[in-house]
């Protein structure tokens, strides 16, 4: 019953505008129209509920007709139907229709009836030697005998790992301590910690790439304790949910680059669990991966984050990252508090509610061949911002040290006229001064400051504006290939903004994608310049 109530308010609003009076009918004459000749409902994981899809079913004739049956090819499927808010027969007797067979549906001349069509598989159950992927397939079929008519129905099953919190024998759900809070009452959020010798997993401490993994909650890393994941891991997280790395823990992606014709092979992924086509490029649809304070050497090679609320959560710790991809983020692309992040190289975040990549609490940051760019739809999105304070509801002001913020052959970009902000703690009535250094040489930035009040009250963009000194390129177009679909790739046109800008001083032999720097002087940003396809 539970898995037909998302039928159930998708077929009540429809019966609501096609309900009829009684008529009389003649039987069907085998020449219904559809609306597709096959109904894909797209990749689910084993045992999860797909979404809804429709199928519509037309009578184009004059009559007024019946169609004796409706029903699954198998007799046991694992598809369901609705019909016009009808669950069809009660094969088993137990009050409730069970959407596989429906009989004497009626359908009125030059009108149409909508079919609500929804799976849930079990991959053992329909494959043999459970294999990781299986394409399950069933039909519709309408009458019978020579009248009979049919739509095909495809899906395809994905196994994988489930991780999510268990309940001991009192039924209370497993949580995560992240603290106290100011009377001393425990702060707790909805997650597990892995397990070493889970009896389905394994050991959950190594996320291999035989199977994908599904994470409900967060996943937790406790003090000792290190998570490794394989090149080519596949991580789908549900709804509020994400990594929580606790004080000693330490997080260990291992990607690799890939081959130029299979782009993902070996790099490791973090998305969302829902898989339709839909839901590929919305951001939010889960929580973060956060590095508490106190983790302890985190490091990440070849990643590729999308459609989080915030993709990395840096909190005073440290993380070496290099070769990885963050898109797509509903809040922060990286959100690093006091967090030292002194070996980033070849990093691209893009898209972002807010802000690609925000520095607050001062901290320590070297950035070499990053691209942060910001085509967010919104007038207060930034590609970087960078500060020294925290502030609280009273406007009381905590300043920390930034010791230093280098960006190096790097592009900051975006659709805002400023894309680089400085926000520094006002000190001028402090006796303890706290440094603000930052650094850019030979990037390109986006900084058009006329007509705000960073083009006279903030002295600290000075440098800035004589960008030419340090090989910097201002408000000149990189020529990405398609931003807003997160391609970052730049064109080797010369007139491009990060064709052939910067130093061999700070260059990174290497591209995110694994290919050689063969340019002199070298191109800015994560990619090797190349000719876009026409």
């Amino acid at each position: 019953m539970r898995n037909l109530i998302p039928l159930f308010l998708i077929a009540f609003i429809v019966s609501l505008s096609s309900c009829r009076k009684d008529f009389d009918t003649v039987a069907s004459s085998g020449n219904l129209g559809f609306s597709k000749d096959t109904v894909y409902l797209d990749t689910v994981f084993s045992n999860i509920g797909s979404s809804t899809y429709t199928l519509k079913v037309y009578n184009r004739s004059n009559d007024d007709i019946k169609i004796p049956k409706i029903q699954l090819g198998k007799t046991n499927s694992k598809y369901r139907m609705m019909i016009d808010g009808l669950t069809g027969e009660d094969a088993d007797l137990n009050g409730v229709g069970d959407g596989r067979v429906f009989n004497d549906v009626e359908l009125l001349a030059k009108d149409s009836l909508y079919i609500f069509i929804e799976t849930t598989a079990d991959i053992a159950d329909i494959a043999n030697n459970n294999p990781t992927e299986f394409l399950y397939t069933d039909d519709i079929l309408f009458d019978n005998g020579s009248l009979q008519q049919k739509v095909n129905l495809v899906t395809l099953i994905k196994d994988a790992y489930f991780l999510y919190p268990k309940r001991d024998s009192n039924g209370i759900q497993e949580n995560l301590l992240l603290g106290t809070d100011e009377n001393g009452d425990e702060v707790r959020i909805n997650g597990f910690e892995l397990d070493p010798s889970d009896p389905v997993n394994g050991d959950e401490f190594h996320f291999t790439n035989t199977k994908p993994y599904v994470i409900y909650g967060y996943a937790g890393v406790p003090i000792g304790k290190t998570l490794n994941i394989d090149a080519g891991a596949r991580v789908y997280f549900h709804a509020d949910s994400g990594i929580l790395v606790q004080p000693g823990g330490t997080l260990n992606v291992n990607g690799t680059a890939s081959p130029d014709n299979n782009p993902l092979l070996n790099e490791v992924t973090f998305e969302g669990d829902r898989l339709e086509p839909l839901y590929e490029d919305v951001p939010g649809q889960w929580g973060t991966i956060w590095m508490r304070e106190g983790s302890i050497a985190n490091k990440i090679k070849h990643l590729t984050v999308k459609n989080a609320t915030v993709g990395l959560f840096v909190d005073n710790c440290v993380l070496d990252i290099e070769d990885s991809q963050i898109y797509n983020s509903a809040n922060f692309g990286i959100l690093a508090k006091s967090a030292t992040m002194n070996h980033s190289k070849n990093l691209v975040v893009n898209l972002a509610g807010q802000t690609a990549l925000l520095c607050e609490f001062g901290g320590s940051y070297d950035f070499r061949h990053c691209t942060f760019n910001n085509n967010w739809s919104s007038s207060k999105q930034l590609a970087v911002h960078l500060n020294n304070y925290y502030e609280d509801e009273n406007g009381n002001q905590t300043p920390y040290s930034l010791v230093q913020a280098n960006f190096y052959n790097c592009i900051i970009y975006g659709s805002n006229n400023i894309e680089f902000f400085l926000d520094k703690f006002d000190d001028s009535e402090s006796p303890v001064q706290f440094p603000f250094r930052y650094e850019l040489k030979y990037c390109l930035f986006k900084f058009r400051d006329a007509g705000t009040s960073l083009q006279y009250n903030h002295p600290e963009y000075d440098f800035i504006r004589e960008d030419n000194t340090l090989g910097n390129t201002r408000n000149k177009d990189p020529k990405f290939f398609d931003a807003n679909r997160n391609k970052l790739n730049i064109s080797d046109d010369p007139e491009g903004g990060a064709y052939q800008k910067g130093s061999l001083l700070y260059i990174i032999p290497n591209d995110v994608l694994g290919h050689l720097r063969t340019s002199n002087p070298p191109d800015l940003g994560a990619y090797q310049s190349a000719a876009f396809p026409e």
